[in-house]
């Protein structure tokens, strides 16, 4: 062989480790092309395409891609939120839901008013679960109220994780899951805006206030003679509210919470609307079984302490995941109109204002 041809330069391919990065730049370059021109300013940018932005910029490349664009959808975007904003509008919606919700119910009821339309649903909701051969709640409480201790804590529990785990769980969605952030927030929103019309349509006496004195000594409906209260020979309906006989950490009857409070907005149950809600928005984040099991267990444990309790039927948990359902409904579609709303404001300033070098 000849000496030139083994001297002569071999023309070698470029590095594969170089063709990858380059492969690799042009990926996140599309990527950012598709964030930059069809998602909107609330869908940030990767950290590493923002440095590759930042570099190119710096060159003078252009950012322009040949790359087949690739949408979004709604519900699978992140989205820039504001803690301080998100904590006024929820604190804001919640006073105005509190202030309405008690402007029904045990609210209204005079001095010298009988109860008698809450007391005739509570009536109806038994007779349906009776006809479904599912009306257990009297025997269930009756089971446990040798135990004091639980009692009172189902009592505790009623009074501050209907709050604290929700809030909790509000928190948890906005640090962890971004994506589906807005959409658990209007969910959650909707559920509550929709218990305040089961409440001024369907106000419902709880099973605690059953055998409770009448107006003006009480809340409930002692005073009304109905041939439920002689069941299988029973001379009541056998219910205990539990909050004033065994204690816990406030009462219904004291002071201020008596005249402010709505005793009957019972019909749909937000604590199992709330419980199941945080079950969902819970539930993707962890993988373990027994941490999903935890999850689950949550809105079971409301389930059980609301009936053990006597503020609520069953079935008003029920009405709760019906809310939510419809919640979740409304929520969607809350969150795809706003979706919209921002990309056709954005590409309108896409269009007035075009990227350099595009």
């Amino acid at each position: 062989m000849n000496t030139s041809e083994k001297s002569a330069p071999i023309d070698r391919p470029a590095s594969r480790t170089r063709a990858k990065v380059s492969e690799s730049n042009s990926l996140v370059r599309s990527t950012i092309v598709t964030y930059s021109s069809l998602q909107s300013p609330h869908l940030p940018v990767p950290k590493r395409a923002r440095r590759i932005l930042s570099c190119e910029r710096m060159s003078g490349e252009s950012l322009s891609v040949d790359v087949p664009p690739v949408v979004i959808a709604p519900r699978e975007r992140e989205h820039v939120t504001r803690w301080w904003k998100e904590a006024i509008v929820m604190a804001t919606f919640y006073a105005i839901y509190t202030a309405t919700r008690n402007r029904f119910g045990s609210a209204r009821v005079g001095d010298t008013d009988v109860p008698l339309h809450a007391f005739n649903n509570a009536v109806r909701v038994i007779r349906i679960e009776r006809a479904l051969g599912l009306y257990h709640e009297e025997s269930i409480q009756d089971l446990f109220l040798p135990y004091r201790a639980l009692i009172q804590a189902m009592n505790t529990f009623y009074g501050t994780a209907h709050f604290i785990v929700t809030i909790g769980v509000f928190f948890v969605l906005y640090r962890k899951r971004k994506d589906v952030f807005p959409l658990f927030r209007n969910a959650l929103a909707a559920t509550t805006a929709l218990a305040i019309f089961g409440f001024a349509l369907f106000p419902l006496m709880p099973p605690r206030l059953l055998d409770v004195q009448c107006p003006p000594a009480g809340f409930g409906a002692a005073c009304i003679e109905h041939e439920m209260r002689n069941y299988n020979g029973a001379t009541s309906f056998g219910y205990i509210d539990t909050l004033k006989d065994f204690g816990g950490p406030w009462d219904f009857d004291s002071g201020g919470i008596a005249k402010l409070s709505n005793q009957y907005a019972a019909m749909p149950s937000l604590h199992i609307g709330w419980a199941s809600w945080c079950a969902f928005g819970l539930w993707p984040l962890w993988r373990k079984k027994w941490v999903r099991a935890a999850v689950l267990l949550y809105p079971a444990l409301t389930l059980f302490c609301i009936v053990v309790t006597g503020n609520h039927f069953w079935l008003d948990g029920v009405g709760g995941l019906l809310a939510l359902a419809v919640g979740f409904v409304i929520g969607e579609r809350l969150h795809t109109l706003n979706q919209r709303r921002l990309d056709r404001k954005f590409a309108g300033h896409i269009a007035a204002h075009p990227a350099s070098g595009a």
